[in-house]
């Protein structure tokens, strides 16, 4: 972090930047830890315990609880918080794995479909539970009394002040 009292200048003018106080840069810390390590924790038990990375489980997951196992891309990548480009890179590794499955849906331009196969989802139901055993064991049995709903209440205000910082002008937000 930046030196406390610095100031910047921004067209000749000096504004003076609102720094985290210490108990913010404390929890500010502790939940970047979170940010950083449990994704890679988790990544690497995944492709450890079912030969699938945390985002490849994420895609296959998402897929496997939509009807007909089926999810327009933009809408999976929106639902998996990845890029289009980033989506289609892990799509196109799956569907080479057999797990899923491209169409393009008539009538709409460039729109395509991901549909999960059987494989992928025998794939996914196969690694279902180290997931969760994870997610328990690096997570949810950490948390004292109340810690999960202060969780989930906080997960909401980020995942909602995201949405508004980045709803393209004129919308409220997806």
């Amino acid at each position: 972090m930046a030196r406390r009292g610095a100031a910047s200048r921004s067209t000749g003018s000096v504004t003076e930047h609102r720094w985290l106080r210490d108990d913010e840069r404390a929890a500010w810390l502790a939940n970047s830890a979170i940010m950083i390590s449990l994704p890679a924790a988790l990544d690497a038990r995944m492709q450890r315990e079912s030969e699938l990375t945390f985002f490849e489980y994420i895609v296959l997951s998402v897929l496997s609880e939509e009807p007909e196992r089926t999810m327009q891309m933009s809408r999976l990548a929106a639902r998996a918080a990845a890029s289009l480009s980033r989506l289609s890179h892990v799509v196109g590794r799956l569907e080479t794995r057999g797990l899923l499955a491209r169409s393009r849906i008539p009538g709409a331009g460039r729109a395509t479909n991901a549909t999960l196969t059987e494989a992928g989802y025998q794939t996914v139901v196969a690694a279902a539970p180290g997931h969760v055993a994870a997610v328990r064991e690096y997570l949810i049995d950490q948390l004292e009394p109340g810690d999960l709903a202060a969780l989930r209440r906080i997960g909401t205000a980020v995942e909602a002040a995201i949405d508004r910082a980045t709803a393209p002008p004129g919308t409220s937000g997806p």
